[in-house]
C-alpha cells in the first residue's frame, strides 16, 4: 500500500465521517449532558473496530451474501435507532446541572449504547464492505486482512477526532443554554428516529 493510496482512502472516508447521521446525534446527546463524552465516542469507535475485524476476516462477505442475516442486521439496527430516538424525544438530554433523566447512567452503559449505534448500522457495514477492498493492493507486502484492518483503523481514527469535536462542541455551545440544549437533544432524537424509519422502509421496499 502506497502513501498516496492511504491518503486517498482517508480523504474519501472523511466525506462520510463529516456527514451528520446517527453517530453525530449520539455524540451530540452525550455532549449536551456534559458527561461521558469520551465514553460515547469510545463506544462508537468500538463498533467500527468490530465491523473492521469482521470485514478483514472475510466474514463480511458471508454475511452480505446471506439475505436473512442482512435482514436481521438492518432490522435490528433500525429498531435500536428508533428506540433511542423515541427515548430522546420523551426525555431530551439537558446540561448536566439539570439532567436527572438517567440517574443510573454509567460510562460503560454509554459506551455500550454507542457501540450498538455504530456496530448495528447496516450503512456503516456496507461502507466497510464496499469501500475498503478497492483501496488494497494485491501485490503489497502486507496481507489482505492486514490492509483491510489498517484502512478500517484510518477511518476509525478519523471518526474519533470528528466525533470528539462534535461532542465537545455541543457541550461548549449548549451547556449554558438549557432550552437550546433540549431542542438539539430532540433534534438528535428526530435524526435517529428518522434514520431508523428510513432503514425499515428500505427493507420493506427492497424486499
Amino acid at each position: 500500500m502506497t502513501a498516496a493510496a492511504l491518503f486517498s482512502f482517508w480523504a474519501f472516508s472523511m466525506m462520510f465521517v463529516l456527514t451528520p447521521g446517527a453517530d453525530w446525534a449520539y455524540a451530540m446527546s452525550a455532549g449536551i449532558r456534559g458527561r461521558y463524552i469520551f465514553s460515547a465516542v469510545l463506544g462508537l469507535l468500538l463498533g467500527y473496530v468490530v465491523l473492521t475485524a469482521i470485514v478483514a476476516a472475510g466474514i463480511g462477505i458471508l454475511i452480505s451474501g446471506n439475505h436473512l442475516l442482512m435482514l436481521l442486521l438492518a432490522t435490528g439496527g433500525a429498531l435500536y435507532l428508533i428506540w433511542l430516538g423515541i427515548g430522546m424525544l420523551r426525555n431530551p438530554p439537558g446540561p448536566v446541572a439539570e439532567d436527572h433523566t438517567s440517574p443510573n447512567e454509567s460510562w460503560y452503559k454509554v459506551a455500550l449504547q454507542g457501540s450498538l449505534v455504530s456496530g448495528l448500522n447496516p450503512k456503516a457495514f456496507m461502507f466497510f464492505l464496499a469501500f475498503l477492498p478497492p483501496f488494497t493492493t494485491a501485490t503489497a507486502s502486507w496481507s489482505m486482512p492486514i490492509q483491510l484492518f489498517a484502512l478500517g483503523m484510518i477511518h476509525t481514527m478519523s471518526c474519533s477526532v470528528v466525533y470528539l469535536l462534535v461532542g465537545i462542541g455541543a457541550r461548549l455551545v449548549l451547556s449554558a443554554r438549557p432550552a437550546a440544549a433540549r431542542f438539539v437533544g430532540r433534534l438528535s432524537g428526530v435524526i435517529m428516529l428518522g434514520l431508523g424509519i428510513f432503514l425499515i422502509y428500505r427493507q420493506i421496499t427492497s424486499g
